[in-house]
């Protein structure tokens, strides 16, 4: 463990804005530790006097923001952006071989929101190639010898290793918060749609969400303020501990019964909190909502690659030249089938909720603990039908497996209700920590 250390957003936050610390600091302490352990950790794509860019730019954030008083509230705060991302004055590379200059767009809109708040970009993060499954080189911090989930490795891994309090990242299955519980973080995936997807290197129009990591579930709540559109400050939150739902049958027993019985752990304490928690029989047809998703994924994908696999056919990994070739025969009745499966599927859990009275769904965040080898990012499999869906989800540490490394809650609301599901998860994760 090491590599592990506190780095909370929320605290780094009140530390710069009541000069306990000075972003001068916080730039050459998180820069020292990437020089110290990022060669291992491979969460970062390599950049040349990245520190001294960083005090260049810093210094621009003083003479844009003279006042301390009015200064906004990322002010000096270093994030690190998911290599899919388009942003000013970096490559793309998007996990692959092909042509850097193949991949320039104007920058992502969600970057320049945080960069308008006052952040820095500390630096690009390693993806799996295109945000499939073809994994990049970046290790777990807390035990290299496993993966850290993906596509979103080097995000999840930064945060994980407090190379960053924040930092984006993108889910088209299960990509955020597979890699947020595998390292032990806390990820948060928007509703579809409410954090703008422009300016990524798309993987599935249908599918592709916007979301980032913290380590603390005041950090979300500051960060989807900013980043979800038309978010309401003055949501009107109930006051009564939300009543949460188990989806029991087929969804449920794709998970190991290691990670069930953690699983069921974490449930007692909630019950013993206060919770109440119901079992209700869903997703019996959990195969179909899988293999409709992947065949939208996939025959979008191909649609996004169309040119570029022509001509670059040889440069492409292994798992993502399959993939592209699968959904090269889609056809576009299915693609479009599969479309309306989606709004068919956020419907039925819609109606789900209104029949039996609960608020918000709960799940393990993965079918394991993270696996062994960084050959595989492991199984997306709890994520997949809430991403179908488009639902917002967060993931936050709950446990541990037999062999110490994290395993996470997955807590997930209707379409739309970004804002109570972060303040609904903010006691939920107080009771299981008190």
């Amino acid at each position: 463990m090491k590599y592990i250390s506190k780095c909370s957003l929320s605290e780094t936050i009140f530390q710069l804005r009541k000069k306990e610390l000075a972003p001068e600091k916080l730039i050459d302490d998180l820069c020292d530790k990437l020089d110290k352990w990022d060669s291992i950790i491979k969460a970062f794509l390599p950049e040349h006097d990245r520190q001294k860019r960083l005090h260049k730019e810093l210094k621009q954030l003083y003479q844009k923001f003279p006042d301390q008083k009015t200064r906004p509230i990322l002010f000096g705060i270093p994030v690190s952006v998911k290599d899919i991302f388009y942003v000013d004055g970096f490559l793309t590379k998007a996990g692959s071989k092909l042509p850097e200059k193949l991949f320039f767009s104007k920058e992502a809109s969600c970057v320049t929101k945080l960069r308008n708040a006052g952040a820095l970009i500390l630096g690009k993060t390693h993806t799996t190639e295109f945000a499939y499954q073809e994994p990049g080189p970046t290790r777990n911090p807390r035990n290299l010898n496993h993966t850290p989930g993906g596509s979103s490795s080097g995000s999840a891994a930064a945060v994980s290793a407090s190379f960053c309090p924040l930092a984006l990242g993108t889910q088209t299955i299960g990509s955020i918060t597979r890699p947020a519980s595998y390292c032990g973080i806390i990820g948060f995936k928007s509703s579809y749609g409410r954090i703008s997807a422009d300016g990524i290197v798309p993987f599935s129009q249908s599918a592709d969400h916007i979301g980032f990591f913290t380590q603390d579930i005041e950090g979300i709540d500051i960060i989807a303020s900013i980043l979800c559109q038309d978010w309401n400050s003055n949501y009107k939150f109930s006051e009564k501990m939300p009543v949460l739902a188990v989806p029991e049958g087929n969804y449920l027993y794709q998970s190991s019964q290691k990670s069930l019985n953690v699983f069921e752990t974490q449930l007692a304490k909630l019950q013993k909190a206060g919770y109440v928690i119901k079992h209700i029989k869903t997703f019996d047809n959990i195969d179909n909502i899988n293999f409709q998703h992947r065949l939208m994924i996939s025959a979008e994908m191909a649609q996004v690659h169309i040119n570029w696999f022509k001509k670059y056919k040889k440069l492409y990994g292994k798992a993502t030249k399959e993939f592209i070739q699968q959904g090269q025969k889609v056809t576009k009745q299915n693609l479009n089938k599969a479309r309306e499966g989606q709004v068919i599927l956020r419907k039925e859990l819609e109606e789900l909720k209104n029949k039996f009275k609960f608020n918000l769904w709960i799940t393990p965040s993965t079918t394991t603990d993270a696996p062994e080898g960084i050959n595989s990012t492991g199984d997306p499999a709890m994520n997949l039908p809430w991403t179908y869906s488009g639902l917002p989800t967060i993931t936050i540490p709950a446990g541990t497996s037999q062999n110490g490394l994290p395993l996470g809650l997955q807590i997930i609301a209707s379409f739309m209700e970004d804002e109570k599901l972060v303040y609904d998860v903010k006691g939920i994760n107080k009771s299981l920590n008190s």
